[in-house]
């Protein structure tokens, strides 16, 4: 005769079974878990080498130079101009506290280093994230001049203060940064050109010698780069920005003087222009639509009148 469960067998029959789909089920879950983590982690890897691979498709878009213009050119400019106007105060009042004017400037240099450092620049657009290192060293460099400059200011004339400065290793440096940060941000604007036209060229080498049949036909992104390679390797810290320049030789291209006076480079027209001081901060603008009308540029305030 069949021997029947107990009440007490029958329920550690079934414990024993649910433990049994329990354990089951904790095994395939814990593989399903494994199985996503080690499929998420192999496509970070794959996206961190596709990274570095290749440049990022949102790189150098409108936005990050405008971004870049407001966050880090402008404060930068701010700091510029403020420290051109100090200079030209120096030269017309004979009473100017050089040591005050010299700490004022250290001060500003190191309120514009804490906005832009603190500024968040796309890594993917690496060359507006140099011109952001660039600027900051720069603005570090002038602050610790001024600095060391300041106590003994009172005790030179402003024309021997300004020559100390300028044979100052940190002030030599801190232009040279500058430019350099310069030249990145007209670099980048290269490349959005190119991500806008295909017919654009992303990059371009400026040779030794431009001779004028070269540089007539160039878009005016091409010529600023040109004249932004012009003024960094010769180190030239202006108050006129690249475009200001470009429009002032093409003007004298345009108006036939380089014809008359025999001007067969671009960097002889120039020399010629930065030396008689003939270039002004804005040129650009009263000349944008005469001789630029139909070129294509980034909509940043500097190329735009009223701005």
């Amino acid at each position: 005769m069949e021997k029947r469960l107990n009440r007490t067998d029958l329920g550690f029959s079934l414990a024993f079974l649910l433990m049994l789909v329990i354990a089951i089920g904790a095994f395939f879950y814990g593989v399903k878990v494994g199985t996503e983590r080690a499929a998420a982690k192999q496509q970070e890897l794959n996206t961190t080498q596709d990274a570095k691979a290749k440049p990022s498709p949102n790189a150098y878009q409108q936005q990050d130079l405008v971004s870049f213009y407001h966050t880090v050119f402008l404060p930068y400019r701010e700091f510029q101009n403020d420290w051109f106007h100090a200079q030209d105060k120096w030269t017309g009042d004979p009473s100017v506290d050089l040591s005050a004017s010299l700490k004022e400037m250290a001060k500003t240099a190191d309120t514009k280093y804490e906005s832009i450092r603190t500024t968040y620049v796309p890594p993917a657009s690496a060359l507006l994230k140099d011109a952001q290192n660039d600027y900051l060293k720069s603005l570090k460099l002038f602050s610790e001049s001024f600095t060391s400059l300041a106590s003994s200011a009172n005790q030179a004339s402003a024309a021997q203060l300004s020559k100390d400065l300028n044979g100052q290793a940190f002030y030599k440096e801190g232009r040279r940064y500058a430019l350099s940060a310069q030249n990145e941000y007209y670099s980048s604007m290269l490349k959005w050109a190119a991500t806008v036209n295909m017919d654009f060229p992303a990059d371009f080498k400026s040779p030794a010698v431009m001779d004028l049949a070269h540089w007539k036909p160039l878009p005016l992104m091409i010529k600023n780069k040109v004249i932004a390679d012009y003024l960094s390797d010769n180190v030239l810290f202006t108050e006129f920005l690249p475009q200001d320049l470009t429009a002032r030789v093409d003007e004298f291209i345009h108006s036939g003087q380089a014809d008359k006076m025999k001007q067969k480079t671009v960097t002889s027209i120039a020399e010629l222009l930065t030396g008689t001081d003939a270039v002004r901060s804005g040129d650009f603008l009263g000349s944008k639509t005469k001789l630029y009308g139909n070129e294509q540029l980034p909509q940043l305030p500097f190329f735009i009148p009223d701005k």
